[in-house]
């Protein structure tokens, strides 16, 4: 598998790995989640050279996970949004932050607490059945070939499963 050709697999895994996959563009979509949303807030944040940063910002716009906006017409200036795209990677960035907290947090904790408007509690991200609701872990799933798998991985997986 080269890198480059991450986005052309028969693997979600991968083709998502492509899109988010180095460390630059999950640390704007962490920032995307804080509500920044401007070029140099970003830049001021993350400490990353303008150049890379907006090669970053391109390719998120080019993927549809966000939305260029101009807020300002003289010069003109735009700011980034999450589209729904983007909004469906909460859960993904939840579950690395929770993996963060419960293994590199240190003795001082957690470094921000993430509270549910409604309940007002802070909670950890839990992923659940969506089908029954039951908490899942990976103990509790098996896989099987659907219809993008590729015709090697339908072969592999039903050697397995038979």
């Amino acid at each position: 598998m080269r890198w480059r050709e991450l986005d052309r697999e028969a693997c979600s895994v991968a083709r998502t790995v492509a899109v988010i996959g180095d460390r630059w563009t999950l640390l704007v979509l962490r920032d995307c989640f804080l509500r920044v949303r401007r070029f140099e807030d970003f830049q001021a944040r993350l400490g990353i050279t303008r150049h890379v940063l907006a090669d970053r910002l391109r390719k998120l716009v080019k993927q549809g996970v966000l939305r260029r906006v101009a807020y300002q017409q003289r010069p003109r200036r735009h700011e980034y949004r999450l589209t729904a795209k983007g909004l469906d990677l909460y859960p993904v960035l939840m579950a690395i932050v929770h993996w963060g907290d419960v293994h590199l947090a240190g003795k001082r904790g957690r470094p921000l607490l993430h509270v549910h408007r409604s309940c007002g509690h802070a909670f950890d991200p839990l992923t659940v059945c969506s089908a029954c609701g039951e908490p899942v872990d990976p103990r509790a799933v098996h896989v099987q070939a659907g219809p993008g798998a590729a015709r090697a991985d339908r072969a592999r997986l039903a050697a397995l499963a038979g």
